[in-house]
């Protein structure tokens, strides 16, 4: 085997090719990291026929002395179940990787273990992910466990919806308190609406206590991923039909508990029916109360914010034939609006016209215990119909061991230091 530098277009157009193709193994997404200070290269793998068989994006920097580590995202695009593949590439990789003063390098290969329902119970395994692993330990790849959370530097869980079905009959394969949270949204006025790279800095202050990365990152996104590619949408109170909404339901609700009350004094004082109508009553008074609530609050925030106040968002890839939600939030001061499950709704119909046949909604967590922190993030995203699909998660590859031990020792001392600061 050889590996020689391709240019990104000779890379591109192998990766779009390639059974394992990803949004991050594109030159778009190198562009991007390397305004994000890595160096990046793309590296094609050649058979002895000079057939280009493999390849990948590889992002890599310096982190000890002089010394750097690289990175796969979402792994080489190559056969890995090959031993004989993999078994040159690594002894390949790890020979130019002394050279080039590399300590180690990462790969979280697209490699499917399971397909999971929304409770998590298992529908498909893979036959392949214990060969695989086998494969890659026995050529010294340290697998970094079947972790259950957020620990890699991508997720092994994603939620996937797939779009195989019309609007309508994808809306009633969603769960019920996911179809009474949009019809919430719905009712308080709330909107989805497509921005522009000018709404990043509104969308950045619904998303920036999520992790580290900066505004300049999502901006970067923009300049780099082709305009129909990247797009930004956005969720809105609209004041206006707010009122109305809320002026409906409760001149609606108050008709309702007038009928009731009217009907209950026409009921003799012993009477079941009687007891049914003061229950069905009671029942309406808590109703007309929350639709008093609204009404006030929604004409307050029409006589404040009469042009709409805008609270959540998400930005979306499209690649091939799958949308990524690669980042969404929303104020927290207007959960009650419900506006990331309108979203998410509002972009699965209009991504479904569009006949794009997946939707990814992103990291779940691999705990489905009632006991799981996460549970909350993954009852929304798992409540759109989606199925989990569990990925064979992270490796590290040791290309410098002496230099690597010395390079955890620091690291080690580092952590020591830290914890000592904080309880000083």
């Amino acid at each position: 085997m050889k590996i020689k530098t391709l240019d990104y277009k000779e890379f591109d157009h192998f990766s779009l090719k390639h059974k394992n193709s990803n949004y991050y193994q594109t030159s778009y997404y190198g562009n991007v990291m390397k305004k994000s200070g890595f160096d990046v290269d793309y590296l094609g793998f050649y058979n002895n026929n000079n057939d280009l068989i493999g390849a990948s994006l590889i992002l890599s920097k310096k982190i000890f002395m002089n010394y750097k580590f690289a990175y796969a995202p979402n792994g080489f695009l190559i056969d890995y179940t090959d031993e004989d593949i993999i078994t040159d590439l690594t002894s390949k990789l790890k020979k130019l990787f002394l050279k080039q003063n590399y300590l180690f390098f990462k790969i979280d290969p697209l490699v499917k273990c399971s397909e999971r329902d929304r409770n998590g119970q298992i529908i498909s395994t893979s036959r392949d992910t214990k060969g695989i692993l086998e494969i890659l330990e026995k050529n010294g790849y340290i697998h970094n466990g079947f972790n259950k959370y957020f620990e890699n530097l991508k997720p092994r869980w994603n939620a996937i919806t797939r779009l195989t079905a019309s609007n309508d009959k994808l809306y009633y394969e969603i769960s019920k308190q996911t179809r009474n949270k949009i019809n919430k949204a719905n009712k308080r006025g709330v909107e989805v609406y497509e921005g522009t790279v000018d709404d990043l800095s509104i969308f950045y202050n619904f998303i920036k206590h999520k992790h580290t990365r900066s505004l300049s990152y999502y901006k970067d996104l923009f300049d780099c991923y082709p305009g129909e590619d990247i797009s930004i949408y956005l969720a809105r109170i609209n004041p206006e039909k707010f009122v109305r909404n809320s002026q409906h339901i409760y001149e609606k609700e108050s008709e309702r508990n007038n009928q009731l009350y009217h009907e209950i004094q026409s009921k003799p004082i012993d009477s079941k029916e009687r007891e049914k109508l003061i229950s069905k009553k009671m029942n309406s008074d808590k109703v007309l109360g929350i639709a008093e609530s609204d009404l006030m609050y929604s004409t307050r925030l029409f006589q404040t914010n009469p042009e709409g106040i805008t609270i959540g968002g998400i930005v979306t890839i499209k690649f091939k034939d799958t949308v990524y939600f690669i980042m969404e939030g929303f104020d927290k001061n207007y959960t009650s609006f419900n506006p990331n499950y309108l979203l998410k709704w509002e972009l699965m119909k209009k991504f479904n016209e569009e006949e794009f046949k997946m939707i990814n909604l992103n990291a779940v967590s691999g705990d489905f215990s009632l006991k799981n922190k996460y549970k909350g993030l993954n009852e929304m995203k798992l409540g759109f119909n989606a199925s989990i699909f569990e990925y064979i998660g992270e490796f590290d590859y040791v290309v410098n061991k002496p230099i690597f031990k010395m390079y955890n020792i620091q690291l080690m001392n580092k952590t020591t230091l830290e914890i000592k600061d904080r309880y000083r």
